[in-house]
């Protein structure tokens, strides 16, 4: 189920990565930078009322070390007040079984506290949805339609919407900016830094940045100058297996010119001797007409 979450986390990833450029840029501008970096996900949950299923436990797993995560119980009207509690139980089990770690609202600060400590109670967060509005009382609302009756997105009765809405921007955001800076982003950049060997400590050995650039350099350099010799020498060892390869051809070559030339002085030879013969036939061919020729004329004479 790789394919199915991996793509979410290479986003989060590229985000990051974005920002570890330009914060690694000789002439930085962090501070009219337009920071792109995910600070919170929002995971719906099918309102099925049993338990997650095993795709959302593997993805949860995948994000919570690269965003804060917030489950959210989505369609909450569909299922009853009390299977909405044991759901909700049942998810944070999981959860703690899976070693799933979701965003807590922080109750250090004095004035959001109770609130915050409210809102954790209440996780999963139960939503409920609408694009239309309702006339409730005086009043209309952005609430859901029923035969039995009127679910309203901002009462804290119906639904939490109201309460995740304000946790998240009012009360919140920057915990929330703050965590994803100081917690997953500086994973992030420790990993990513340590691949390319800029880490702190080397050999325990405490490095500034600039002296591990110099010495991964250095490294780079050396590793270069070694391919390249190891490329020069290939390439001569080619040159010489091509030359020896030219050679055993050429030697070839000359041993079947030589077995031609040899062949052609024999076809000669035997042409030649050929030729005597068939001269010396046609010269006794020859004499023997003209003894015949001289018979013939003294046969005349004689009657």
């Amino acid at each position: 189920k790789d394919d199915s979450f991996k793509v979410i986390g290479d986003f989060i990833d590229a985000q990051f990565q974005l920002y570890l450029d330009e914060e690694l840029k000789i002439k930085r501008n962090l501070s009219n930078y337009h920071d792109t970096r995910i600070h919170v996900c929002l995971y719906f949950i099918n309102p099925t009322g049993h338990s997650l299923k095993a795709l959302d436990l593997v993805t949860m797993k995948h994000l919570d070390s690269k965003v804060n995560i917030i489950p959210i119980i989505a369609k909450s009207d569909t299922i009853s007040k009390n299977e909405l509690q044991r759901f909700k139980q049942n998810i944070l089990n999981e959860l703690n079984t899976a070693a799933v770690k979701i965003y807590r609202f922080p109750t250090d600060d004095e004035t959001l506290a109770e609130d915050n400590l409210k809102a954790n109670n209440l996780l999963p967060l139960a939503v409920v949805g609408s694009n239309e509005t309702v006339k409730v009382g005086n009043q209309y609302v952005r609430a859901r339609q029923y035969p039995w009756g009127v679910v309203q997105v901002e009462n804290e009765n119906h639904c939490d919407f109201k309460k995740l809405r304000d946790s998240l921007i009012e009360k919140n955001m920057l915990d929330l900016i703050e965590t994803t800076h100081s917690k997953h982003y500086e994973m992030f950049r420790r990993n990513r830094l340590t691949e390319l060997g800029l880490a702190d400590n080397i050999d325990g050995k405490q490095m500034s940045i600039s002296d591990t650039l110099d010495m991964k350099r250095n490294e780079l350099r050396q590793e270069l100058e070694q391919r390249e010799q190891q490329l020069k020498e290939a390439f001569i060892q080619k040159v010489k297996d091509k030359e020896a390869e030219l050679k055993e051809t050429e030697k070839q070559i000359n041993e079947q010119l030589t077995n031609i030339k040899k062949q052609y002085k024999d076809q000669k030879d035997k042409c030649d001797e050929k030729w005597r013969i068939l001269e010396q036939e046609v010269n006794l061919f020859e004499q023997r007409k003209r003894a015949n020729m001289e018979t013939m004329k003294k046969g005349t004479k004689k009657k």
